[in-house]
């Protein structure tokens, strides 16, 4: 997605509103809660930060050693239009980040996707290096190819994953997955439909992708808020979900695995 400025300001502009990203947030939060509890002096860093709105949402949750870094040039002067400790560097090579520093906690959402296997690999072994003992890494990336769609082309991503998929691909960093649940398990149905339509479309050439966003934007308010307390009610149902069109995982250092 990046130098597609109209993107990031369509992610700037939602992200602290959308249903979607409300849930994620608190997903992260609650398992930094969980693992570091009346910790609000931790450290955090937030890897492929976007505009900025995790960190936000962590600053009013009471964590102040915050900082992140995006490649986009975008991405970082959205962020710093926050007032957050955002920087330009290139995930690739995260080892190379702040030398010397390590943190106790590293997110890096929805940013998997644009990259290869080998380069996730090597990805995720830099976060290894960059994480303190004791400390968990939480990621959250698209899944499943049934609910592939427009907005996949759009951001440029390519590929979806399944929870087997980050098992292999973290292993050889020494890595593993304390804790996972695919989520949008209600709304499945209703995703899987309309991207399926989409899908077919684009097949067909009735869909002018030159024309076409992404789906990041807030619907309005009689929309929004259902589907964000139905998620939520998800959430208590079904804390780990085995479908859904995101996957969100906590990894821990393989000699330090919590369930």
């Amino acid at each position: 997605m990046i130098g597609k400025y109209d993107e990031y300001k369509r992610m700037y502009d939602a992200e602290r509103h959308l249903w979607w990203y409300r849930v994620l947030h608190q997903k992260v939060t609650k398992s930094i809660k969980n693992h570091f509890p009346n910790r609000p002096d931790i450290s955090i860093l937030d890897a492929g930060c976007g505009t900025g709105g995790m960190l936000m949402h962590l600053l009013e949750q009471g964590f102040s050693t915050i900082e992140g870094f995006d490649f986009s040039e975008d991405g970082v002067a959205f962020s710093q239009m926050r007032g957050l400790a955002v920087t330009h560097h290139d995930l690739t090579k995260i080892a190379e980040y702040k030398p010397g520093q390590q943190f106790d906690v590293i997110i890096c959402n929805d940013v998997f996707t644009y990259f290869s296997d080998a380069v996730i690999q090597e990805i995720v072994m830099g976060i290894r290096t960059k994480l303190k003992p004791g400390g968990i890494f939480i990621t959250n990336n698209n899944s499943h190819e049934a609910f592939s769609g427009v907005h996949d082309i759009v951001v440029g991503g390519q590929k979806r994953f399944i929870k087997k998929d980050l098992e292999r691909l973290v292993d050889r960093a020494g890595l593993s997955i304390s804790y996972a649940t695919y989520w949008s398990f209600f709304l499945s149905p209703l995703i899987m439909a309309v991207r399926a339509w989409q899908r077919f479309q684009l097949r067909r050439g009735w869909i002018d992708l030159s024309k076409q966003a992404s789906d990041v934007a807030v619907p309005p308010f009689f929309i929004n808020i259902p589907l964000y307390w139905l998620v939520k009610l998800e959430e208590t149902v079904l804390p780990r979900a085995s479908f859904g069109s995101s996957l969100f995982t906590v990894m821990n250092p393989a000699s330090q695995v919590k369930e």
